[in-house]
């Protein structure tokens, strides 16, 4: 096994941050009282991250309020919306609690990035004290979605705008390495929700899904095959306000695409999933050992952050080597989280109860997945 386990992203965001980012957006506290929040939240994540046993530990995306839109806003609330961008744009889900998530629509060009998730990882680095670090960025294939579905932008074509997306990613992704991170992993949610076919979103039914790749695949053409072993994929179907968006679209709609991306790992949503057994045999069909020159992984989801009932380390055991029967190589194995615990900073957690409570439940989870990640591998022998 590989890892032999790796976190996905967010692991929760606090009760006092949450209030601090409502307070910033209220004009009840200035951006340096908003950052004291941030950084306190950040440290506390990295530290508790460590005591996990987890090898590669985040900050918990503490300073970014979304993981889909911080290259561009700072808030949900709307502060700081880049000037060549209305907040009107698309959704970029529709959850089945009913509450949904909306990206900006841009208004002109150049697309460039105002937020770097390096610039996070710089800040946070000093907490981890020499342990390893690794950070998600957003997928172009998201923000690509800023760009209206059937319009035009007067003066920037799409063709301009994608080459923009491509480099500002491309950026993003080297400046993390460039920070100290040892791996970087893309956030492409919005895989599975390419099949979803929504009639209240109508990307959903755009076919966008060879586009998105194809996308994606244009910034990983930018990296060394050395280098490409250490990014990777994240998808899932979502885990906002323990809600999900795309849960119902079958993996076999994703999955022989997804591994056509040129990654060296993927972080793969599967504990929650109905049917493990099916999707695991799917992985190993179209997992591949040369993708352009790099070794495919596949981290399983082994921990579902949607429920508060912790896992135990044995549980992760049986789905690893579940997943080594089903046709998963075992040197293309290894275990991760099914989602980030809290990917936007607003989110009280209803399933349990309160974010904090929710941050503590997280911590218990990540370490019973490295606890039995580590036993996983010693029964299978790698």
């Amino acid at each position: 096994m590989q890892g032999p386990a790796k976190p996905s992203r967010s692991n929760g965001c606090i009760l006092n941050l949450q209030q601090a980012y409502a307070d910033y957006d209220a004009g009840k506290i200035q951006k340096e009282d908003l950052i004291s929040a941030q950084d306190k939240a950040a440290e506390d994540s990295v530290t508790k991250m460590i005591a996990t046993g987890e090898t590669l530990v985040t900050d918990g995306e503490q300073r970014a309020s979304s993981f889909a839109t911080y290259p561009i806003i700072d808030t949900l609330g709307g502060a700081g919306l880049a000037s060549t961008l209305a907040a009107d744009g698309q959704y970029f889900a529709i959850f089945d609690d009913g509450h949904h998530r909306q990206l900006p629509r841009l208004t002109s060009g150049p697309l460039k990035y105002k937020n770097y998730a390096f610039e996070n990882l710089k800040k946070s680095m000093p907490y981890a004290k020499g342990h390893g670090m690794k950070q998600a960025v957003i997928a172009p294939s998201m923000l690509y979605l800023l760009y209206p579905l059937n319009g035009t932008v007067e003066g920037y074509s799409k063709e301009q705008f994608v080459d923009d997306l491509v480099a500002e990613c491309e950026k993003d992704i080297r400046g993390c390495f460039e920070a100290g991170a040892k791996r970087v992993s893309i956030d492409f949610t919005e895989g599975r929700l390419t099949a979803k076919k929504d009639p209240r979103n109508p990307w959903t039914g755009a076919g966008l899904l060879r586009t998105f790749v194809d996308l994606n695949n244009r910034v990983l053409a930018k990296f060394s095959p050395e280098e490409r072993a250490n990014i990777g994929i994240h998808t899932c179907p979502g885990g906002d306000c323990d809600s999900v968006h795309s849960g119902e679209v079958p993996y076999s709609e994703l999955l022989p695409s997804l591994f056509q991306m040129n990654a060296g790992y993927f972080l793969i949503q599967l504990a929650s999933e109905k049917d493990k057994a099916a999707v695991y045999t799917q992985i190993g069909k179209h997992i591949r050992r040369d993708a352009d020159g790099v070794k495919q992984v596949a981290f399983i989801g082994t921990i579902n952050p949607l429920n508060p009932d912790v896992e135990t380390p044995e549980m992760v055991v049986a789905d690893l080597e579940q997943a080594v029967k089903c046709g998963i190589p075992k040197d293309q194995l290894g275990a991760t989280d099914d989602c980030g615990f809290s990917p936007f900073s607003i989110d009280v957690k209803p399933k349990h109860g309160s974010p904090d409570f929710a941050r503590d439940i997280a911590m218990k989870k990540i370490a019973a997945r490295v606890e039995g990640a580590k036993i996983a591998s010693k029964r299978l022998g790698v």
